[in-house]
């Protein structure tokens, strides 16, 4: 019955006198009529505070993990405030170098590097490149034998930590696709093998445990066990990866950047530990930053069972609540402080019974055909996992900034959907 907990919308969230949702001074009506939905509404300024902290943390070890949402805007935006940005494509890679951050300015990530990857990589002389397996061992030698020029590395181990997330967001297990296991031997042997060749010049290791990690705990345990591992080695630098989770409904809360940078550096000091601290928050950075709008184009009330409310977007936008089983926040962008007694299941346009946004929204009674329905904490993993399923049109992008909107990632054409059909 409860309205929509304020602390689940944007730093610059307020209410206009009419009762309407305003993000950075920018009335979210006024947005939708202007933009169209499906319409992700970025508050810029809770972004670029947010890489604030992140820097205040960990100085020239932050690192945005460009994945969670990747635009140019994205990139140039993190790069001004000060962050190292995570790539783990040639795609991504490309839209940060247009973007106009500075090769030396990434770190590169991938547990499947192709060839002409490794080689950008190498021959762009990249901040960092996160070694991920022996394959990769084994082509970065001949890569620096042939000429190429030798890279700055992480080498990246599996410390066989439980993050206590989804099985698919939980990377430090032993048993995982990523980096090198320490519980077989295969991590000394990467380790030892790097540092004897002079095709690597390794600054130090990297570790990540998962995504949506509540407990910073988890952290603290994870670098326990990397140090464990790392100290006969003395490298400088100790990647811990990202994963720090955030609060999507009601109820949740979640530890702030600095909250886990002063357990993670408690935990160094106790360990004796002396690497310089990196960090990778992505989610972290944008997930909160971020409204969805989308409207309302039919409403099914089958009594006794449900009501469906039916949007013009869906998983295409937001796969999260399909892959992982998320969940989110309904509520109306025309009167965000109103009481939801309404229960509804927000779903999308898409040919899937599975094509749910919100298994258990709830909106205000007076919910009608044309309203537009807003989800709360959608600035990190909707835009940057979205598709073109049943040749849906990717949605726009706007960045709100003192009472000033800015589209930066244009809603696509139809045009755009036959551009590469022969």
């Amino acid at each position: 019955m409860s309205s929509l907990p304020p602390v689940l919308l944007p730093d610059n969230a307020t209410i206009a006198e009419g009762g309407s949702l305003m993000i950075a001074g920018c009335d979210t009506l006024d947005l939708a009529a202007e933009f169209g939905t499906p319409l992700f509404v970025y508050d810029e300024d809770h972004v670029r505070e947010r890489c604030r902290q992140a820097v205040a943390a960990f100085g020239d070890g932050a690192v945005y993990a460009s994945k969670a949402f990747l635009c140019m805007a994205m990139a140039r935006l993190a790069h001004e405030e000060g962050m190292r940005i995570d790539v783990a494509t040639e795609g991504e890679a490309f839209v940060a170098l247009t973007a106009g951050v500075p090769s030396e300015r990434q770190v590169v990530h991938g547990n499947n590097k192709s060839l002409r990857e490794i080689e950008m990589a190498l021959d762009n002389r990249v901040g960092r490149l996160v070694v991920d397996g022996f394959d990769e061992l084994d082509r970065i030698e001949r890569l620096v034998a042939s000429g190429h020029p030798v890279p700055a590395v992480f080498l990246r181990i599996t410390p066989g930590i439980d993050a206590h997330a989804h099985e698919y967001v939980t990377t430090g297990l032993n048993d995982s696709k990523f980096g090198f296991t320490v519980a077989n031997g295969d991590a000394a042997r990467a380790v030892e093998r790097a540092l004897a060749s002079p095709a690597f010049d390794v600054h130090g290791l990297h570790a990540h445990i998962g995504s949506q990690v509540f407990r910073v705990e988890s952290f603290a345990e994870a670098l326990r066990a990397v140090a464990e591992f790392a100290t006969p080695y003395g490298l400088p630098e100790l990647a811990i990866g990202g994963g720090l989770g955030v609060a999507y409904v009601e109820g949740e809360t979640a530890p702030t950047i600095a909250e886990w940078a002063s357990t993670l550096r408690t935990a160094a000091y106790s360990l004796g530990l002396n690497s310089e601290l990196w960090a990778e928050p992505g989610r972290a950075i944008v997930a909160s930053a971020a409204v969805t709008i989308y409207t309302v184009g039919s409403i099914k009330d089958i009594p006794g069972t449900r009501t469906y409310v039916a949007v013009d977007g869906g998983m295409s936008d937001n796969p999260r609540p399909v892959l992982y089983g998320s969940g989110y926040e309904t509520f109306l962008p025309r009167s965000v402080a109103a009481d939801r007694p309404k229960l509804i299941r927000l779903v999308g346009k898409h040919c899937e019974s599975g094509d749910v946004l919100v298994r258990d929204g709830r909106v205000p009674s007076d919910l009608v055909v044309g309203d537009l329905v807003a989800t709360p904490v959608t600035g990190a993993y909707g835009h940057s996992m979205g598709s073109n399923y049943n040749k849906m049109l990717r949605p726009a992008v706007v960045f709100a900034q003192a009472g000033d909107a800015r589209i930066v990632v244009r809603r696509e054409s139809p045009e755009d959907l036959i551009r590469n059909d022969l």
